[in-house]
């Protein structure tokens, strides 16, 4: 199995940052493309940034610019950094990888259990 740990959500004012961590134990899977939903309440949980295996990013419209996802493949980790934070930035984020078993060909996604962020304005 695996399974994803969150961490480094919390509360922070308008205009301030914050880092999201998110490390995936693996028991052998390979790791494919990382990153963080997030879902506001009564919204639909949506994309907020992607990272490939080889470093290539792709990021929803609304934090283009003041989020930035990275990723250390040794640590198996991925990580959120937030700049510039607004109020509607508000939700639990949630980390996102593909894995697969070794020899099979299906990609299963995976998720974290979530972390609230809050921003206060």
């Amino acid at each position: 199995q695996v399974q994803l740990a969150e961490s480094g959500g919390g509360l922070v004012q308008a205009g301030g940052p914050l880092r999201l961590s998110c490390a995936a134990s693996r028991s052998g899977f390979y790791i494919n493309d990382m990153g963080w939903y997030r879902q506001a309440p009564g919204k639909q949980r949506d994309l907020v940034a992607l990272i490939t295996n080889g470093g290539s990013t792709n990021y929803a419209d609304s934090v283009n610019g003041r989020f930035t996802i990275s990723r250390d493949n040794a640590k198996n980790t991925v990580y959120l950094q937030m700049n510039s934070l607004k109020s509607e930035d508000t939700a639990v984020y949630y980390c996102y990888t593909q894995a697969r078993r070794p020899l099979t060909p299906r990609w299963d996604d995976y998720w974290g259990q979530g972390t609230q962020v809050t921003v206060s304005s």
